[in-house]
């Protein structure tokens, strides 16, 4: 078998490069529907040329239909054990969302590319999300509605999930880049945003060392800062703001890997969330340490 060592190290930049070029533009389902479709598009055809099994998952919301997709490759040991890799591939109405969130859907693109050729003894989902920012702006709680859907589905077909990764704008970062807090985190935070944060709560305790265990050894130079929250994430509320957070409430093991988005982006959700302000070389040492974590937590085989 091939080590994880070298698996990493075949992550493109240009791959990565190349999917967010594809995704940038505002991808609405109000303001720009077709846009959203044509996304979704490029990660099921992304996704299948790379010999995943890809189905929808379709789920009501304002009395249309709108889908997840789902990437699979079945265990060889035990297929009824899973491991989720999800990103969200809308956008608010105004911001071409390259880092919020075409960075997370081009990672998982790049994870799932370099994670083809093996197989696993658990089963693995890389999932395209819909509908994840919020239908209101000023309710922070109307959003995650697809992977709401997703979470009850799993929840009321009885999936057994080893852990569930939500990759949420994840290359904006750099020495230059000034990190602000949320109110009631109880952890140093550096003042510099070069690193990327790795939420869990207490049920995902585990999951977040196994993380925090592959960056070390895969990508050991990707600064990295763990937070694990009480419960679900209640007493601090913006540790709740992604699809991560549907998982918690259904009582998944699931983390979110971010660089912390409005804390410390100033293009968040404006029209300047462009290709050009992200680093893809931090974005790469994610998708490294993203490679290793997936290979290790469903077990490749050969």
């Amino acid at each position: 078998m091939v080590p994880i060592e070298l698996i990493v190290e075949t992550v493109s930049i240009d791959n990565i490069r190349g999917h967010i070029k594809a995704l940038e533009g505002v991808r609405h389902p109000e303001m720009a529907p077709e846009a959203l479709e044509q996304a979704a598009l490029h990660i099921t055809e992304s996704l299948s040329s790379l010999g995943y099994e890809v189905t929808d998952h379709y789920f009501p919301d304002n009395g249309r239909i709108f889908r997840n997709i789902l990437a699979t490759r079945s265990g060889s040991h035990c297929p009824h054990e899973r491991v989720l890799v999800l990103a969200h591939y809308d956008t608010v109405a105004g911001s071409p969302g390259a880092d919020d969130n075409a960075s997370g859907v081009a990672v998982l693109l790049e994870v799932a590319r370099v994670l083809a050729k093996f197989r696993f003894e658990r089963t693995v989902h890389f999932i395209g999300v819909c509908l994840e920012e919020n239908e209101h702006d000023d309710n922070p709680c109307s959003g995650t509605r697809g992977s709401r859907a997703l979470a009850c589905h799993a929840r009321e077909n009885g999936w057994d999930i080893e852990g569930v990764l939500v990759l949420e704008s994840v290359a904006y970062a750099g020495d230059t880049a000034i990190q602000s807090v949320p109110p009631g985190v109880p952890i140093s935070i550096p003042e510099a945003g070069d690193f990327i944060a790795v939420v869990g709560n207490e049920r995902s305790r585990e999951l977040l060392k196994l993380f925090t265990r592959a960056a070390e050894k895969y990508r050991g130079d990707l600064p990295h800062v763990v937070l694990e929250v009480p419960g679900n994430g209640e007493l601090l509320p913006d540790s709740r703001r992604s699809d991560h957070a549907s998982f918690w409430d259904e009582g998944f093991k699931a983390i979110m890997v971010t660089d912390t988005t409005n804390f410390r982006n100033p293009n968040f959700h404006l029209p300047t969330d462009t290709l050009t302000t992200l680093n893809l070389e931090f974005a790469a040492k994610v998708c490294r340490a993203t490679c290793g974590a997936v290979a290790e937590i469903a077990r490749v085989t050969e």
